[in-house]
């Protein structure tokens, strides 16, 4: 099996983005049953695209596409939309509570499936981990006092134009414990034997060396 590159942050972006858009749109335009059916075709033909494209799901994507889909029949065939707003509560908790158990578990999920994107140390993981579990219990809790309380054109409007936006601020509020918990490079046992063969004066200056090697264990570059 070939394998495929990463898809365009542009392209992923509007995969993500797109359904909600559609939803957005068919509420506004037809009513939530006919925004809800569109919906749900939205959301499998970004699965669609996704995987023919990377040849992978990521299980995110996967979860909200079943729950779409479940919640989205039972809206159109029993024409109660109290399904659909349920949805994203439906969602919220469910990876708050993954996100928990594996706390619980000592197995930090965010770190089986972000460790190609990030390599943070054992606290880091946990501390991300809690954090997102915690914000996802939180947009459950706010989702239920929306659509109980408001209009379903306000709760479809609040899904596109507010949770959206927290969730990137919230993402971004976690750069700083990113930084503090990078784990530094590992040395590798043959560059190490290099390093220590050659002379130090033929080396390139430390800022460069950072950049575009792993740091040598005699210059404290491993800690």
């Amino acid at each position: 099996m070939s394998n495929k590159p990463p898809l365009h942050p542009g392209l992923k972006l509007a995969l993500d983005l797109g359904p909600l858009v559609v939803f957005f749109i068919g509420n506004a335009r037809f009513g939530i049953f006919a925004g809800t059916a569109a919906f749900m075709v939205a959301i499998l033909l970004a699965l669609a695209v996704s995987y023919a494209l990377t040849r992978r799901l990521p299980l995110m994507a996967i979860v909200s596409a079943i729950v779409v889909t479940v919640f989205g029949a039972l809206t159109l065939v029993l024409q109660d939309e109290t399904f659909i707003k349920l949805k994203p509560t439906i969602i919220y908790l469910l990876f708050g509570g993954l996100l928990m158990g594996g706390l619980m578990l000592r197995k930090p999920l965010l770190a089986i499936v972000f460790d190609t994107v990030f390599d943070l140390d054992d606290e880091g993981w946990r501390k991300l981990t809690l954090r997102w579990a915690l914000f996802f219990f939180a947009l459950a809790v706010l989702n239920e006092a929306v659509w109980r309380t408001q209009s379903t054109d306000f709760w479809v409007s609040f899904k596109v134009f507010a949770i959206l936006p927290l969730t990137f601020l919230f993402a971004a509020l976690q750069y700083p414990l990113l930084q503090r918990h990078a784990r530094e490079a590992v040395v590798r046992p043959h560059a190490e034997e290099r390093s220590q063969s050659a002379p130090r004066s033929m080396g390139p200056p430390p800022s460069f060396e950072t950049a575009a090697a792993p740091p040598r264990q005699d210059e404290g570059g491993s800690r």
